[in-house]
């Protein structure tokens, strides 16, 4: 008897596209990319992004492989011309934040590169149309929809990405 294949989240499978790229720039995960509004909060996510993670070179040795491992590496972000001063200010505490995200000593500083932020309409930042609120009724039909959903996170995530479709046509005409 055949087992039907395992169903796999779409994350999952996105990771593995993406990842030949971002093992490329020194990243081992797409989290820090696609988390850093979250890592970092809102307000500096509008003016920085990740660019890059470098990783200090191994040295030759019995214990080459164990030092090389416990040192951090140097997040390089971009950032906005007139937002580079108040970053490098900020610099222990964002490198504090990407390290409690994800759990370990993995960035020991930041490296700041000034220019334009290219991900403006992705995430709402500068330049992009205002966010437009849902009404009423757009909000109790997606509540309605995912009110049978007996899973908390999975009715919670579904509500989110139903409200996003919607103010997304609402922004777009869609």
């Amino acid at each position: 008897m055949k087992y039907p294949a395992r169903l796999k989240p779409l994350a999952e499978l996105v990771d593995r596209c993406i990842e030949p790229v971002l093992a490329a720039q020194g990243f081992a995960a797409s989290d820090v990319i696609f988390a850093w509004p979250e890592i970092v909060g809102d307000r500096l996510a509008r003016h920085t992004e990740p660019l890059q993670v470098l990783w200090p070179r191994r040295s030759k040795g019995k214990h080459a492989a164990s030092e090389a491992s416990r040192q951090p590496g140097t997040l390089v972000v971009r950032v906005t011309g007139a937002f580079a001063l108040e970053l490098q200010h900020m610099a222990p505490v964002v490198v504090e934040r990407v390290n409690t995200h994800f759990g370990w000593r993995c960035i020991g500083q930041l490296a700041l590169r000034q220019g334009p932020i290219r991900r403006e309409a992705i995430q709402g930042r500068a330049g992009a149309p205002p966010e437009q609120p849902l009404d009423p009724a757009q909000e109790t039909l997606v509540r309605e929809a995912v009110a049978n959903i007996a899973d908390d996170p999975l009715r919670a995530a579904l509500e989110n990405f139903g409200k996003a479709v919607l103010a997304y046509n609402n922004r777009f005409g869609g």
